[in-house]
């Protein structure tokens, strides 16, 4: 085949593609949220752009710190989307900023680490040998006493700000009811460092060990080799919807409000399953492009994005019973309610 015939294809190609996208438009939706949904988000976005138009402004960052821009910070937002889905039902509801809370997705909270990493300081193993093809390898029995040795650090982030940074605390505090060890909490927070957001630090380098959402960590162990990570019991890695009980009872933490008058000063977040919500603003200014987001991601074609990207969708999402009339009707039909 020729060169001509090759560049001729692949210009019908490029061709037929485009056209198969609506015109763009001058019209836009901004979503704020976690940036543990990018993997899942960007494709989805891309997908909703074409299919209307609508230009997308993604802002990914700390939920906490997300759902403090949109207020007291008075950047305009259609969407909010978590990653504690909590952080809709107790700064975002309370405050007047939204009315309804959709979980459309679950995970869990794992310890990474760098075998390379372990190997140059001499650390034991930190991962039960034998573990089942497939499977997330099981911490050892007494990771925690790893994790509190002379020299260890743990990465963390600014609880006040994100999620992925206040589950740590709620870890190690489940950590210590659960093995009856008194102040385990506290020496496993003192080996926790958090690093500036541009200084480089890396995994197996300046830091031993990171609590992380699964997917994430299973989208970084697919490209990169020196990074492994281990499961923690059900009772410490806040995977498990039926352990709330136990999550909400053992395990808090107590953050700053939004910053604005309709908002508490301060407000506790206690332990919950790890899920992720989504909510409508009301001072919305797109709110119909909004709305016809919530149905894409809400769709099998949203539902087919976080499978193939993390977090796990639940499929239908969650609402409330006391929530479900809040919705916009069309997105009824989408959501089941929880029973509680």
């Amino acid at each position: 085949m020729s060169k001509n015939v090759v560049f001729l294809a692949l210009f019908l190609t490029a061709v037929g593609s485009a056209q198969n996208c609506v015109a763009p438009t001058s019209q836009q939706l901004i979503i704020y949220r976690a940036g543990s949904l990018t993997r899942a988000f960007k494709p989805l976005e891309e997908k909703f752009t074409c299919q209307t138009g609508i230009q997308v402004k993604d802002q990914a960052m700390g939920s906490v710190d997300a759902g403090r821009q949109i207020t007291a910070g008075g950047q305009a937002a259609d969407l909010y989307a978590p990653a504690d889905y909590l952080d809709v039902d107790l700064f975002m509801k309370p405050a007047g900023y939204s009315d309804f809370n959709i979980i459309f997705a679950h995970g869990r909270m794992i310890l990474a680490y760098s075998p390379s990493g372990l190997a140059a300081k001499k650390l034991p193993p930190i991962a039960e040998p034998g573990s089942a093809p497939n499977s997330i390898p099981k911490a050892v029995a007494k990771w925690y006493e790893i994790l509190t040795m002379p020299g260890v650090s743990i990465s963390g982030g600014n609880p006040f700000l994100d999620p992925g940074a206040y589950r740590a605390p709620m870890i190690f505090q489940l950590a210590e009811e659960y093995y009856k060890l008194p102040n385990l909490y506290n020496n496993l927070l003192e080996h926790v460092v958090i690093p500036g957001q541009n200084s480089g630090a890396t995994l197996g380098k300046q830091f031993d060990f990171q609590f992380s959402y699964e997917h994430n960590a299973r989208g970084t162990a697919a490209t990169n080799s020196d990074y492994r990570y281990v499961d923690l019991p059900d009772e410490i890695n806040m995977s498990d919807p039926a352990k709330d009980a136990y999550y909400r009872q053992h395990a808090i933490v107590v953050l700053p409000g939004l910053g604005t008058p309709k908002s508490a000063r301060t407000i506790a977040v206690p332990g919950a399953h790890v899920a992720w919500g989504i909510t409508l603003m009301k001072d919305a200014p797109n709110k119909d492009n909004a709305i016809k987001f919530l149905q894409l991601l809400l769709s099998p074609v949203g539902t087919a994005s976080l499978n193939e990207n993390g977090p796990e969708p639940i499929s239908p999402a969650l609402v409330s019973p006391a929530d479900l009339h809040k919705l916009p009707e069309s997105l009824r039909s989408l959501v089941k309610t929880t029973g509680k």
